[in-house]
């Protein structure tokens, strides 16, 4: 029952790999070792800087990062698609965007086609960002991040060895430590996904037969397919929401 099988459709995702076989937690151990193994495509041209905030907008095209001078660019929902770079009237496909004020901690960034990250975020490897992916104004990505295609990290939201599959979206004021979102899974602003004990020791998860050791320290939420947080929500550390499940506003 608790296998990442009953959590999540994996069939479409292009990192199923990384999700281990028995309970669904133990795929958090995985993953910085499918991070660090992970053949990046690395960011690279004469305009990037790393550890500062960019001077001026970057187009990234066929794995090069260009000055964004002398295109245009239409700023429209990324994760619908509609992010759009055109050079002398011509559209050049699967462009994604880096605009002027967003740090970039270092090479191992993996970008897919048509991804946007707007103004003042901060990008701290590795990150590796699914295609039509939405990063906006202030967030804060902590390194060992995995988003799937048509994600949404949202505005001042903070992401720390978490995992989006396919069209999951935290887009306003979240915090995610050490966290898996499901497939369509929406967080209301302002959800929190707490990952540490007040007190010492590993974090267990609770069920009718009792407690099951997971032995992680940190351990936040993992939210299957479809489920919805209403604005305000907080998940104590080893929170597991099933299919659809939804959360409402205020509780914890």
């Amino acid at each position: 029952m608790l296998t990442s099988k009953s959590f999540f459709e994996l069939g479409n995702f292009e990192h199923k790999e990384v999700f281990a076989e028995g309970y669904v937690w133990e795929t958090l151990k995985n993953l910085s070792a499918y991070m660090d193994d992970f053949s990046y495509h690395k960011l690279r041209g004469e305009e990037l800087l790393y550890g500062q905030p960019l001077p001026e907008t970057l187009v990234y095209v066929d794995g090069l990062l260009i000055s964004s001078q002398g295109l245009k660019i239409e700023y429209g929902d990324a994760a619908k698609g509609q992010l759009a770079v055109y050079q002398n009237d011509k559209k050049i496909d699967g462009a994604s965007v880096i605009m002027a004020g967003v740090v970039v901690g270092g090479p191992e960034i993996n970008l897919g086609k048509g991804v946007l990250v707007e103004s003042g975020a901060m990008l701290k490897t590795p990150i590796i960002i699914g295609d039509c992916t939405e990063i906006r104004q202030g967030a804060y990505i902590r390194g060992y991040c995995l988003a799937g295609k048509r994600c949404v990290i949202g505005h001042t939201t903070e992401v720390k060895k978490t995992i989006f599959l396919d069209d999951a979206k935290a887009g306003h004021f979240a915090y995610l430590g050490d966290s898996i979102l499901g497939n369509d899974v929406n967080l209301g602003a302002g959800t929190k996904m707490a990952n540490l004990r007040f007190t010492a020791g590993e974090v267990p998860i609770r069920t009718v037969d009792g407690l099951i050791a997971t032995g992680l320290r940190k351990l936040g939420a993992i939210l299957a397919d479809g489920v919805q947080t209403g604005c305000n929500s907080v998940t104590n550390p080893g929170t597991l929401l099933g299919k659809k499940s939804m959360l409402m506003p205020n509780t914890t």
